[in-house]
């Protein structure tokens, strides 16, 4: 089983991420995520626009898989969510990396764009390593 495999078969409980938004893990790496989305019209606001909660999903779920996957429980002890443009296409990507680690906790920045390029919105998110008991 590849580490793809392992992730998607280990996150697939994560119901909210993957069974009522649709995202999809597409890459995995040591504390590394890509995952993707395919844009209906469930995901959209009254104006429109994608609804920044799918933004900020999108996020924690990439979040989640980078530091728990292969690696001791962390939960996020806070984020920040930057919207910088609108989506322009139907599909997005959100990538995230770990920019620190430390003893408890570690920092990730998760970049979300559309197909067209887009820079849509970029997370920073702060996570707390939890002892296991």
């Amino acid at each position: 089983m590849t580490d793809l495999e392992r992730a998607r078969d280990f996150f697939k409980n994560d119901k909210y991420a993957t069974e009522v938004t649709g995202i999809e893990i597409t890459a995995v790496g040591p504390k590394y995520a890509k995952v993707e989305l395919d844009l209906n019209e469930g995901h959209y606001n009254a104006i429109g626009a994608v609804m920044g909660g799918v933004y900020f999903t999108m996020s924690d779920f990439a979040f989640a898989i980078a530091s728990n996957f292969d690696a001791d429980p962390c939960v996020t002890l806070g984020s920040h969510i930057i919207y910088l443009s609108p989506a322009k296409g139907r599909h997005l990507i959100a990538e995230t990396c770990r920019i620190k680690d430390g003893r408890k906790t570690c920092c990730y920045r998760v970049d979300i764009r559309d197909e067209l390029g887009t820079e849509v919105a970029t997370v920073t998110v702060e996570g707390y390593k939890v002892q296991k008991s």
